[in-house]
């Protein structure tokens, strides 16, 4: 069967092993149920092609384990499964017309379905027992958390098992099968769409794009040369047409205060070890984290430290990851088992950790221990992780929804992350216009100033105007931080103006 030959022979042993498992969950799946009672979900995608083709490969070795035909069979092996597509007219002419033609090559029979996925499941075990269908979901996808190679539907939906043979397969495992292989695949791919939906919703991928000097026409890199394959779905940008104006970059709102109104964008920084509770360690990375994002103009919440405990972190990332606000969180990465700050995370957003291979591809070059050890620190919070590459970071920064988790153990290493972090092309940060700042110096007590500072407050509600003394019996210190440099002068002047002439000396940096 020229599929299982294909694998065997080539050098690739983790495609190797990858298609050992599929066939394995295949196999099991004819073992378990009648072949008249499985069906194959073909949408004429990568994904599924890949499927189809597995479906092939297993159900040879299946039948060759039983004995049922010998090994030197016709290399064109036919897998007659009952194949449901799901045919709409926003599908693209290529996936339809490649679709029909597959099918017909490997004879498979094909019932049309005209309706969305729910009810046309509906429809089609009404008609036909149905007890397991093969899908080619994949880890990454949106419908793919909590799913396992075996999982029955979800409730509210008609009951069957949902199998998936390429469950822990990644976008380079998918290409490398199709290459190896040398099964055809839908032409769109070849014109830069890397991820196939509707053809409202996808368009090729500009990743891929080749510069044109002219700007005369776009043309496009075949899918398969996509270097990050957590980057397929780039090309789905048309399904994030606006519905209303009011878009913001990041997950971090728009703060009004009264007629002085400022775009800020929120922090809140949380700190994992126990270290620093025990006064083991200072906590310098939080301070350093504060004063750069200040500088690009973002404020700071709350920073927060909390034990290794899986449900501290959950608890702590779950309080701030429906605000406004973005997280970073640091500490607690690793192999140990007070390194818990990914589990944490996961179980805040409800999702489990699952082994992300193109991020051990990262560590194998720099983490020389046995492959338990580096298998724990590649799982990664299952479908909501973004890896952030950067050519100077040996290994990707981690982002979750809202939350970017930082490698960094000192200063040094932080810097280096936070210019990345600027750099990134995924604009995880935006910079906005920086604070300015005034800081005016008394020998005053606090009783004589206390009512004009108040007054102040209530005047300025624009700007951040604090009180403190570095020492019990040093001057007191007063700030005022703002976005607009009048504002702060003026708010500055009006103190002064409440006091004698030299009651108030300006200092630097406070």
């Amino acid at each position: 069967m020229e599929i299982d030959k294909a694998i065997r022979n080539c050098s690739d042993r983790r495609l190797q092993t990858k298609y050992q498992n599929a066939t394995y969950v295949i196999r099991r799946a004819f073992a378990l149920y009648e072949f008249e009672q499985v069906a194959f979900s073909f949408n004429g995608g990568k994904d599924s092609t890949v499927l189809l083709h597995l479906l092939r490969a297993g159900y040879f070795l299946y039948k060759d384990e039983a004995n049922s035909f010998k090994r030197n069979m016709d290399s064109t092996l036919k897998c007659p499964m009952r194949t449901i597509y799901f045919e709409t007219p926003s599908s693209f002419p290529e996936i339809s017309s490649f679709t029909y033609e597959t099918a017909a090559t490997y004879g498979l029979q094909l019932d049309i379905i005209h309706l969305d996925f729910k009810s046309g499941l509906e429809e089609l075990l009404k008609e036909k027992l149905t007890k397991a269908i093969f899908l080619g979901t994949r880890i990454g996808d949106p419908n793919a958390i909590g799913q396992e190679q075996f999982s029955p539907s979800s409730t509210g939906w008609p009951p069957f098992m949902r199998v998936n043979p390429i469950l822990d397969w990644s976008y380079r495992d998918v290409w490398s099968f199709i290459l190896t292989c040398k099964v055809p695949y839908c032409s769109l791919y070849d014109k830069g769409y890397t991820s196939i939906g509707s053809i409202y919703d996808t368009e090729p991928n500009a990743l891929l794009c080749i510069p044109d000097p002219s700007g005369s026409k776009e043309t496009f890199k075949p899918a398969y040369l996509l270097s990050d394959g957590r980057l397929e779905r780039a090309g789905r940008a048309k399904k994030l047409a606006l519905k209303d104006k009011t878009i913001h970059i990041m997950s971090n709102g728009l703060k009004n205060v009264g007629p002085h109104e400022n775009c800020l964008f929120s922090a809140s920084i949380i700190a994992v070890g126990d270290e620093i509770l025990f006064g083991h360690v200072e906590d310098r990375l939080g301070a350093a984290l504060c004063k750069k994002l200040h500088a690009i103009g973002w404020q700071v919440s709350q920073i927060a430290v909390v034990g290794n405990n899986v449900d501290f972190v959950a608890e702590e990332v779950e309080r701030h990851k429906c605000k406004d606000d973005l997280i970073f969180l640091f500490g607690g990465l690793g192999p140990l088992h007070s390194d818990v700050s990914l589990a944490g995370v996961a179980k805040a957003f409800g999702v489990r950790l699952a082994p992300d291979e193109e991020f051990e591809e990262y560590l194998s070059h720099l983490v020389h221990c046995s492959s338990g050890g580096k298998n724990e620190m590649a799982l990664l919070p299952e479908g909501i992780t973004e890896l952030l590459h950067h050519d100077m970071l040996p290994v990707p920064l981690i982002k979750c929804g809202n939350v970017i988790i930082l490698s960094a153990s000192n200063v040094c290493e932080l810097e280096t992350q936070w210019t990345c972090l600027l750099q990134s092309p995924s604009k995880p940060l935006r910079q906005m216009p920086s604070f300015v700042s005034k800081h005016l110096s008394t020998t005053l007590s606090d009783m004589e100033v206390a009512k004009v500072v108040s007054k102040l407050y209530l005047g300025f509600p624009d700007l951040y105007i604090g009180c403190y003394r570095n020492s019990r019996t040093g001057p007191l210190i007063i700030s005022f931080v703002g976005k607009d440099q009048k504002r702060v002068e003026l708010a500055s002047q009006e103190l002064s103006q409440n006091f004698a002439i030299g009651t108030f000396l300006e200092i630097a940096g406070g």
